[in-house]
């Protein structure tokens, strides 16, 4: 193989004591709510505005 060796008795059948109750609580943090702004932007400008941070982007 081109890419160095592989033990494939690595891959099989590992079994893996792992201990649940110190995992991360994903919804500890959850917040249920809204956001709003007011903005004196048109659609149209919000749109050229975004083309030319895509534009900006490209260039880079």
């Amino acid at each position: 193989m081109g890419f160095g060796s592989y033990d494939e008795s690595e891959q099989k059948d590992n079994d893996v004591d792992a201990d649940d109750s110190e995992g991360v609580a994903v919804h500890e943090n959850d917040h249920d709510g809204s956001v709003s702004f007011e903005t004196e932007a048109t659609t149209s400008d919000l749109v050229d505005k975004l083309g030319d941070m895509k534009d900006e982007d490209d260039e880079e």
